[in-house]
């Protein structure tokens, strides 16, 4: 929420519905905020032709989350990485962000 809510300049739309779809398939919570369904679907309503956005927003938050355990840390530029397999904010990673494009990501992720 804290990244679709985010207008900071130089993304690709300051509409936060349309960051939140755009940005939906990236993340993943284990404990989504209780009007997450109701979000969403305002998002899809508002930004798509579907029919029944509460049910659609409902299937795409149920069983989400991150594709596994991953625990964060404080990586050695002061932003926050972690150890997941599949993350881009694992140091470990042959495909990891570089350190510019981590402090990015840091900050377009600030609540």
């Amino acid at each position: 929420m804290a990244a679709a809510d985010n207008a900071l300049p130089g993304g690709s739309t300051t509409d936060p519905r349309a960051r939140l779809l755009l940005l939906l398939p990236a993340f993943g919570d284990d404990e989504v905020p209780d009007d997450a369904v109701d979000r969403l679907a305002a998002a899809l309503g508002a930004r798509t032709s579907v029919d029944a956005p509460e049910p659609l927003a409902s299937a795409l938050l149920e069983d989400q989350g991150a594709p596994g355990p991953a625990r964060w840390t404080t990586a050695g530029h002061g932003f926050s990485a972690n150890d997941g397999e599949y993350s881009f904010r694992n140091p470990a990673n042959h495909f990891a962000l570089s350190a510019d494009r981590l402090a990015r990501v840091a900050t377009a992720l600030a609540p």
